[in-house]
């Protein structure tokens, strides 16, 4: 249980997993495509009850341009977060919804998503130990 002064994870769960390496050749050439992958991030929340809400923090892995034999590697984290019952300012609950509680999984995330590639063999597939999901949520307000 992760507590902060203004929301609780009380619980998390995996809601999704996905990792397909559909032929041979994805997985011989592997090591030299993934660099035409880009990591992404999609927040969803949804509210259960009064002052809970959902969080589902899907971390997946996107091509940059058209690749024949698509890898798919999809990993969705839910958190069930409860709100200080204080809490009324939106931009407030937008930042814990999309910023707070994505920081405080990505861990766990990264974990998951690194195990499927290293149990595939492939040791030397990295994603970065820290993402700045502050910084990803000001650019998304500016576009």
């Amino acid at each position: 249980m992760i507590k902060k002064m203004s929301y609780k994870i009380i619980a998390k769960f995996i809601r999704r997993t996905k990792f397909n390496i559909p032929d041979t050749n994805t997985f011989f050439n592997l090591s030299n495509e993934v660099k035409n992958y880009t990591i992404k991030f999609d927040i969803i929340s949804k509210q259960i009850k009064e002052k809970t809400i959902l969080v589902n923090t899907t971390l997946f892995l996107e091509p940059k341009k058209e690749i024949s034999n698509l890898l798919e590697c999809e990993i969705c984290l839910s958190s069930v977060v409860e709100l200080d019952k204080n809490i009324t300012d939106k931009k407030k609950l937008e930042e814990i919804i999309l910023i707070n509680v994505p920081s405080d999984v990505y861990d766990e995330l990264r974990d998951i998503f690194s195990g499927y590639f290293i149990r595939s063999g492939f040791k030397e597939i990295k994603i970065d130990n820290k993402i700045d999901f502050k910084k990803l949520y000001e650019k998304k307000k500016i576009q």
